[in-house]
């Protein structure tokens, strides 16, 4: 079980719901999810964790860099497995959807510009709010 083996490597004791919910955010379809979403999909594949469970699950998580938080404006916190390379964020400001995408100029042009400021990079976060054309 890969799952238990990364509950283990992050410092974890392994019980069934960690595994369920690190095997939900594997497998959902979105990468991006609530606790509320996680919640919701746990109870419709008929798994009985409590809500309070996975928010707590999920800080856990966060704290043992399984996960990364995304605090988008107008929203909730969502959740992401931190198993995948920099990205940055577009999120529509209708419905919530997040979409992910990496950009070579994007990431260069915010170098040169730290640079032409006296500066060094250290991290960076780049989330474009955005709505589908009608």
């Amino acid at each position: 079980m890969v799952e238990n083996s990364e509950l283990r490597k992050a410092g974890l004791k392994v019980t069934l719901p960690r595994v369920k919910i690190l095997q939900m955010l594997d497998s959902a379809e979105h990468r991006h999810m609530s606790a509320e979403d996680v919640y919701k999909a746990l109870m419709e594949a008929g798994e009985d964790v409590g809500l309070a469970t996975v928010y707590r699950v999920l800080t856990q998580f966060e704290a043992a860099g399984l996960v990364v938080r995304h605090n988008f404006d107008g929203g909730h916190a969502v959740f992401e497995l931190a198993d995948s390379g920099h990205h940055d964020h577009m999120v529509c400001v209708d419905s919530g959807e997040v979409v992910e995408f990496f950009d070579t100029e994007i990431e260069k042009r915010q170098k040169e510009i730290v640079k032409e400021h006296g500066f060094e990079l250290v991290d960076h976060n780049l989330v474009l709010y955005v709505r589908k054309k009608k």
